[in-house]
């Protein structure tokens, strides 16, 4: 019976598992051979989880009135990914949508999809209806992602200008079929050794379900992290050179007596409501502004007649409209001479006039000797053109 029975020993190489130490040694290994200028700590992948978060959150609602569907993209996970190994990251073509931060940082950034996920995000965007999609991603085809990729990380950048309370504005971006296979399309990809992954689930109605990827430098990212947990850190040095500066003009020259002399000349008794600094506030007399009040049963005076003729010459733009329709990309681009375009108005409802892009007033078209007229029946009220001009 004691042959049969495991050892202490065996028992424990079974409880650890067959593999379980040679992987974790290849972890190590690998943690090991990563610079430590390349790492990322816990604390910076938790910032930049929640700089994608945010900043994506809002991507999802844009995508989502573009596509008329519904759109959900979950919390994201971070990686640092080697740029060796992005074949094993991408094994089959991928679309590579790329942008550079023109503004704010300096920096790119890249979005990854799957292929057949920018298929059917582009039968979407030309009218389809996404169940169909071509596979073989047409010129026009990838310009329709591209236009919603635009979308997404414009709606991502205005997240950020709110994050880092500072313009964030990138560039227009580019579009390229990624096959690490056949080294297509990686001049998307950052030229740097060691990247970070931000991965996210995207969710579109019932059409899609799978991960949509973001591959930044990791110096990018740093910097993105520091500046989003210490905002002041480089106004400092700025606050610094200027102080000396300030305080030393005004040791030097507290009252300069050109200055005072003229006043002095201008305004023999100046009382001012608040006094330049450095110029002896302690001497300035402060008094409540009074106004003349208005007399409304006074005739207008000539030079205040003249003032608002003067406005009466202001030209103001005057346009009629017949109607408006919405059209999706397909339905523009199929259309030719002779085609109808329906609008949203019933055949002998009135038409709107617009004075200056507000609705002031609503008539009928007329035909005066053979030109096109309206004539006014009717004019809307004062509140409601003050709640337009909000």
């Amino acid at each position: 019976m004691t042959d049969d029975m495991l050892s202490q020993d065996e028992i424990d190489a079974l409880l650890n598992g067959g593999g379980g130490d040679d992987s974790s040694a290849e972890l190590d290994k690998d943690k090991k051979d990563t610079p430590e200028a390349e790492r990322l700590s816990v604390l910076e992948e938790d910032a930049l989880g929640e700089i994608g978060n945010i900043s994506f959150g809002s991507s999802a609602t844009a995508l989502s009135s573009l596509l008329n569907q519904k759109v959900e993209i979950t919390t994201p996970t971070i990686s640092v990914v080697d740029r060796a190994h992005l074949p094993e990251e991408f094994p089959k073509p991928h679309v590579a949508v790329g942008v550079t931060y023109t503004d704010g940082f300096s920096g790119e950034n890249v979005l990854v999809i799957q292929t057949e996920d920018a298929a059917i995000i582009a039968d979407l965007m030309l009218g389809g209806d996404g169940t169909s999609p071509d596979a073989q991603l047409s010129d026009i085809a990838l310009s329709a992602v591209q236009e919603a990729m635009n979308q997404m990380m414009g709606s991502a950048a205005t997240s950020m200008s709110t994050i880092f309370n500072k313009k964030v504005d990138i560039s227009p971006p580019a579009i390229d079929v990624l096959d690490l296979e056949v080294d297509k399309g990686t001049e998307r990809i950052p030229n740097e050794e060691v990247l970070v992954k931000v991965s996210f689930q995207l969710k579109i109605g019932t059409l899609i379900d799978s991960s949509i990827m973001q591959l930044i430098p990791v110096r990018f990212g740093k910097e993105m992290v520091e500046e989003l947990l210490n905002p002041e850190a480089k106004e400092e040095p700025e606050q610094v050179t200027e102080s000396p500066r300030v305080e030393e003009s005004a040791q030097k020259d507290p009252e300069p007596p050109s200055v005072k002399e003229t006043a002095e000349q201008a305004a023999p008794e100046p009382q001012y409501v608040g006094a330049p600094s450095g110029y002896g506030m302690e001497k300035a007399d402060i008094q409540h502004a009074s106004f003349q009040e208005f007399d409304q049963s006074s005739a207008m005076t000539p030079a205040a007649q003249n003032n608002l003729d003067m406005l009466m010459d202001i030209p103001l733009k005057v346009t009629v409209e017949l109607g408006r329709t919405k059209r999706t990309v397909k339905e523009i681009l199929d259309l030719s001479a002779g085609s109808v375009v329906e609008l949203d108005k019933l055949a002998g409802e009135p038409v709107d006039i617009h004075v200056n892009d507000k609705l002031m007033a609503k008539g009928e078209v007329v035909v005066i000797d053979e030109n096109f007229g309206v004539r006014v029946t009717d004019i809307v009220s004062p509140k409601e053109r003050l709640t337009k001009l909000r």
